[in-house]
């Protein structure tokens, strides 16, 4: 058993840490015995383990990213990659151990899945600790699983996906992520099945120098609708995190897939995620990503449209504050006649914080009546921010119809003036400003969590302005 400091930060409410208590923490650093280790823990089938070991290779190879943000300050060999907290999965929240069940309380989340959610996965560093399942979905085929699960039960199918929309070699973090992951979802939707309630992961960091590489995998069959929540929280420690999940969605013919992230890391977190859906004939995807917390964001939800007629929709929202880079977008290949796609990116910058806007449109040739909309929106609170937008088009196609704006505004001072002058505070005023900036992400929400975005916005701006 390790203990470890917080810094107290009071715009952070979720920086809090509990006493470190585990079953196993492996060495810092990372090798093939740690990837070995990581695999005989789970019992993995060989496949998996052979396909760890290659992706290891791979990252060892990999150069890191030049472009982006500054990654130069992470250092691989001080993070310990796993960290296993408890002996098995709770099915209640009174089976959990006391310090995990008083940060979930403090969340939330319980009070969260008895009123809005189907189901929930919480994972706590690098294992899930908690599920749970309405038998009404289980009874209609739809199957919900922590991913070490789905590969124990559902073996062939993860086969037949794991790494197929983002193999280890696309980057070097989906490298690392292959080579390490532990936890996530694995999400599979029956042929005509509508999951109406949403289903939620959370994801917490406790650990000071912690790695956490969850994987998610979902599937939609023909028809069929999901809509997924994540969250992720982390304390304040004055060394780094690493936070490297991979995201692979399928959607099938006609089929819907809706993913939500608000994520709120604390600022010692370097959050560098890859998310890719591949969509059939007439599927929609919709990536609704949040970006509230970290030091560091890298992450562009991407749709692949293999389909005639499919759509892909990702609405991304950064917020930096003082010491945070939030480099975010997403990415649309067009691949199919027929298609159709949209960004729409909001971003906030204050106390000296960067956001960037990172995109790509692609259209091959021959996918013809492509129509595409890009939008880009920045605000900027102060000199000291910064934002900047880096769009890539790659058209290779006549007959498409394809759109890009971008501006950059500052808070308009007759407005906060006005506010001011009905009572509101800066910090008040300006929050509302904000979430008037914000509004087509924020609508696209469920309530409870539109609600506690606001209220994270508001907190944020807390010293921030006056």
């Amino acid at each position: 058993m390790a203990n470890g400091a917080s810094i107290p930060i009071t715009n952070y409410k979720y920086g809090f840490a509990k006493p470190e208590r585990y079953v196993f923490k492996s060495k810092k650093g990372l090798d093939a015995d740690v990837v070995r280790q990581i695999s005989g823990f789970k019992n993995e089938p060989e496949w998996m383990r052979e396909q760890r070991l290659r992706a290891l290779s791979i990252f060892q190879s990999k150069q890191m990213p030049i472009w982006g943000a500054d990654l130069s300050t992470i250092n691989f060999d001080d993070i310990y990659y796993y960290i296993r907290p408890t002996d098995r999965q709770a099915k209640s929240w009174g089976e959990l151990p006391k310090e995990i069940k008083d940060t979930y309380d403090a969340i939330g989340i319980p009070e969260a899945e008895r009123k809005f959610l189907a189901g929930v996965t919480a994972q706590y560093e690098s294992e899930s600790v908690y599920h749970s399942f309405q038998k009404q979905w289980e009874d209609k085929g739809v199957v919900f699983l922590d991913m070490d699960s789905g590969l124990r039960e559902y073996g062939d199918l993860v086969k037949q996906y794991f790494g197929k929309a983002i193999p280890p070699a696309d980057n070097k973090f989906a490298a690392l992520n292959s080579a390490v992951w532990s936890g996530g979802s694995f999400i599979y939707v029956p042929p005509g099945i509508s999951v109406e309630i949403p289903l939620q992961a959370y994801f917490r960091i406790n650990a000071a120098n912690m790695g956490q590489f969850e994987r998610t995998l979902i599937i939609i069959d023909e028809g069929a609708y999901v809509h997924y929540v994540e969250g992720c929280t982390a304390p304040v420690y004055s060394t780094d995190s690493l936070h490297a999940a991979v995201v692979e969605i399928f959607v099938k013919r006609g089929g819907r897939c809706r993913y939500t992230t608000i994520q709120n890391w604390s600022s010692n977190v370097y959050n560098l995620v890859t998310k890719r859906a591949f969509v059939e004939e007439e599927g929609i995807m919709e990536w609704v990503d949040g970006n509230i917390g970290s030091k560091i964001t890298m992450k562009y939800p991407s749709c692949y449209l293999t389909g005639r007629g499919a759509r892909g929709e990702i609405l991304s929202l950064a917020l930096a504050g003082e010491n945070q880079h939030q480099d975010a977008g997403g990415k649309l290949v067009f691949l199919a006649p027929e298609t159709s796609g949209e960004i729409i990116s909001k971003s906030v910058s204050h106390s000296g914080g960067r956001t960037s806007y990172r995109g790509l449109v692609k259209v091959i040739k021959s996918a013809e009546r492509v129509k595409c909309n890009v939008r880009c929106d920045a605000l900027i609170l102060d000199e000291k921010s910064r934002s900047d937008t880096y769009p890539t088009m790659q058209v290779d196609e006549d007959n498409v119809t394809i759109g890009h704006e971008a501006a950059v505004s500052k808070i308009n001072a007759d407005q906060l003036f006005y506010l001011m002058s009905r009572g509101l505070t800066e910090v008040e005023a300006t929050s509302l400003i904000i979430n008037g900036f914000i509004e087509p992400i924020v609508k696209e929400l469920p309530l409870e969590y539109a609600v506690e975005l606001n209220r994270l916005i508001q907190l944020n701006m807390e010293g921030a302005v006056g």
